[in-house]
């Protein structure tokens, strides 16, 4: 019998997007990067990852070798192309039985631990888990009672199915993981959750990526003058993310100062998504709609290194959305030397700290005066950068991934949840937020 420590091999289920979509379009964000960030830090550690996707083309192999140790494993459940994350829990069942089959192939035992991905997810792991007689560790991402108390104007609401399912997985899950200490508020207050079940783990950043650089070269790779003034956007293109409100904030900006015009740039870098599939053409038509065609530019998703040139060239990252449950995109910036300015809601306290502004409003006039503050400021701007850096390094994705593992093995040896640190919010949940 084998006496490595454990766990040796996880099995991660992320069904309603793949680890190897470019994040920024379709339902691909944030956490498409922890999964693949974190599963490639837990094969360096001599563990080994296999991931559990829906197949969405039907030029997917069935078997992809992220790095050595990691394999992405696709699964048929509908059809390939033009099945909405909504449609999803009507294929359920077809993912899970592709789930057991491939599981079915291994040996009796070869996974040590099942660690699911939002909740759609968590309904599979659920089964999975219990099957293999394993633990199962659930992150949720985003919850549709978080959600739907701040949505966006003409946003969908979540359907009550999925508040169902999401207690569902509350409840089954052996240990939760949260983002921030508000999200293990949230998972408590809202869900039930028992706190002694949830830990705060806070998601990491590429640190070999996204690294300060010089500006004007970095303008030069993306076509931008240097002595533009630059606000950025990245993200999904959907209300959750209001991209909008950028906008109208330059629009506003404009309208005070007109002679900001000639060197404004506004890069709003990403696709439709969500609910903004319904109307894919409405940011675009915004834009038009407040004469701003030759201020705003529209850019696909893009790839890593690529993004790390955009935010280097920005002056400001702008955040605005309604909710976010940390804000990965906030945390890059600031890597780079950028500093941001995004709405105090969710996990974004926590991803922008001291090297940014937080604001308590969408109100576009309120945005377009702090941008235009900002921008005008440049020794403040230089201040927040110079702290925005050292707050990004407190988040890189080793320090996550050895928290994730040391939970993972508690998990797989039936000991208790380790305690949180005290010298550190960030290991666990502080006393205050339990009830």
């Amino acid at each position: 019998m084998s006496t490595l420590p454990r766990p040796r091999r996880v099995a991660m289920i992320s069904v309603h997007t793949s680890p190897l979509e470019r994040p920024g379009t379709g339902d691909a964000g944030g956490m498409n990067v922890y999964v693949v960030e974190t599963a490639k830090q837990l094969a360096r550690q001599g563990v080994e990852v296999e991931i559990f996707t829906r197949r969405t083309t039907a030029a997917q192999p069935e078997t992809v070798e992220l790095v050595p140790g990691v394999l992405v494993r696709h699964i048929d459940a509908g059809p390939f192309e033009g099945l909405g994350k909504d449609d999803l829990p009507g294929q359920l069942c077809a993912f899970t039985v592709g789930v057991q089959r491939l599981g079915a192939a291994h040996p009796e035992g070869y996974f040590d631990l099942v660690h699911s991905h939002y909740w759609l997810s968590g309904q599979v792991a659920w089964l999975a888990a219990d099957r293999w007689q394993v633990p199962l560790v659930h992150s949720m991402h985003t919850m549709a009672r978080v959600k739907n108390s701040q949505l966006a104007d003409g946003d969908r609401p979540e359907p009550p199915g999925r508040e169902i399912g999401e207690q569902q997985v509350v409840r089954a899950a052996a240990w939760l993981v949260a983002n921030t200490e508000r999200e293990a508020s949230e998972l408590i207050d809202l869900y039930d959750a028992d706190p002694a079940v949830v830990r705060v783990i806070p998601p990491g950043v590429d640190l070999e990526t996204f690294t300060p650089g010089d500006r004007d070269t970095a303008r030069a790779h993306v076509g931008l003058p240097p002595d533009a003034e630059v606000l950025l956007f990245v993200g999904r293109i959907q209300p959750l993310k209001a991209p909008d409100v950028l906008v109208r904030a330059a629009a506003d900006l404009l309208e005070r100062d007109p002679g900001r015009r000639d060197r404004l740039v506004v890069a709003v870098l990403g696709g439709p998504s969500g609910s903004g599939l319904d109307h894919p053409e409405s940011l675009a038509d915004l834009v038009e709609e407040l004469g701003l065609g030759d201020v705003v530019r529209l850019v696909p998703p893009v790839e890593r290194d690529e993004l790390a040139q955009w935010y280097r060239a920005a002056d400001v990252l702008a955040v605005p959305s309604y909710n976010e449950s940390f804000g990965l995109v906030a945390v890059e910036a600031q890597a780079c030397g950028t500093p941001v300015v995004a709405a105090a809601v969710g996990g974004l306290p926590t991803a922008v700290g001291d090297g940014g502004v937080l604001l308590d409003s969408h109100d576009p006039a309120e945005w377009g005066r702090t941008l235009g503050e900002l921008l005008d400021d440049t020794e403040r701007r230089s201040a927040l950068a110079e702290r925005a850096v050292a707050h990004a390094a407190g988040f890189g994705w080793e320090r996550t991934t050895e928290r994730l593992l040391t939970l993972y093995r508690a998990a797989c040896d039936g000991e208790a949840a380790p305690a949180p640190d005290p010298a550190s919010g960030l290991a666990g949940i502080p006393t205050a937020v339990i009830p």
